[in-house]
This record gives C-alpha cells, structure tokens and sequence, in this order.
C-alpha cells in the first residue's frame, strides 16, 4: 500500500504475504492429461524436418498405449502424482466470476505454493493423494480435422490434496480464501472434463471441496 507525503514523497509498505495450508477431497474423479513429452520431441522433429522428408518415412510406428497412460501424468522428481499448481490457481481466478470479484486483482493477490516439480518439464505441482493408483480410462474424441481418435488418460475416482495458499492479506482475507477455493472446486474443477471447461459443459469430473478437520473425522468414521 502506498501513502503519498505531502513532500510528494511515496512511502510503500511492505506486501502483507500470508500463508495458508487447505485441505480438499474430490467430490468427483479426476482425470489428466499431460501434454507428453514424447508428443513434444514428435512435434519438435516434425518442425525440423521438410515435408519431402516426412513423406519419405513411410507409415507411423504402432501405438503404445500404456507409454500414453504414462506420459498422461504429471509425476514429480521426487516420484509422485501431482496436478499442476496452475490449475488451483486458474480456478480460483475463474471463480472470481460468482461473486463479481475483479480477476485482475485476484491474480495478483493469490497463489498456490509447489510440493515439488514435473521431473519431465518442472512444472510446479501439487502432490495428489489416493488410496489406490490411477485408473486407464480410454476415451473417443474427435480431432479437430473431425477424424476419431482415442484419448488414454489416468482416473483416481478417489483423491485428495493440501492446497498451500499464499495471499495478500491486505487485498483479500482468509476467510475469502478459503471460500473462493471451495467455490473454485464445486463450480470450477481442474483437469480433464471439469464443468468450467473452455470447450465444453466437461463431464462433471474434477471437482472438489475444501474440508475441516471435522468433516475429515466424520469422512474417516
């Protein structure tokens, strides 16, 4: 905040930075889809390839859909499933939407804090707790040249995570917080097929809520 003296001098104080740990459980399947590292180094020799040469090699290799089911993952350096920090974010700042809150200023007063990093791209992630390994899911889709294609993608129909939030306490209480994320899980979503999804209505999966200690002890009972 800046407090302007009347020698025009601005005074700027210091961010008021808080931290705050939320725990929240799936109250719907989470699905992934990871762009691949191998549909990367595909598209990279594409791009540095001419297209008399791409002719020339003939047909494609057979698919391999359990390498698919794999690379559908964020997995951490350290070995772990996580989501994308950026997707919490993403759907705090979309919820901003149900209660007229400016995004702009949300962007700048909210984020959530990595538990580790993608050890194929380091993208920031959050660890994703389930008491059971994903699910292959095998989904049919169309392209957008309109052929079919099918989509390997992991499920966990049970999941958990802690959100570490840290916020400006000067632009946005706790309480808030803590509220904007529940509304970020129930009407927002993260992941594949979430209900806020740019392309479509989604499928109802990747939501979530943001639990209590009480409510976890009746969940656990």
């Amino acid at each position: 905040m800046a407090k302007k003296q009347d020698d025009g001098v601005a005074i700027i104080q210091p961010a008021n930075i808080l931290t705050m740990k939320l725990q929240i459980r799936g109250r719907s399947p989470f699905v992934q889809c990871a762009f691949s590292q191998k549909a990367k180094e595909q598209m990279m020799a594409a791009m540095s390839t001419s297209k008399a040469e791409r002719k020339s090699k003939g047909a494609r290799p057979p698919r391999n859909f359990d390498e698919d089911f794999r690379q559908a993952q964020h997995i951490s350096v350290a070995g772990w499933n996580g989501i994308p920090c950026a997707a919490f974010r993403a759907a705090m700042i979309d919820a901003c939407r149900t209660v007229n809150l400016v995004m702009t200023k949300a962007k700048m007063s909210v984020f959530v804090v990595a538990d580790g990093f993608d050890a194929a791209d380091g993208t920031p992630l959050v660890k994703l707790v389930s008491p059971t390994p994903p699910e292959r899911t095998e989904m049919l889709v169309r392209n957008d040249n309109g052929s079919a294609d099918i989509r390997i993608r992991p499920m966990w129909r049970e999941w958990s995570a802690a959100i570490v939030v840290e916020f400006d306490a000067d632009m946005i209480t706790p309480e808030s917080v803590v509220n904007l994320l529940d509304r970020a899980g129930r009407q927002v979503g993260v992941g594949e097929g979430r209900p806020f999804s740019k392309n479509s209505v989604g499928m109802g999966w990747g939501t979530f809520t943001v639990v209590t200690s009480e409510q976890e002890k009746e969940h656990a009972a």
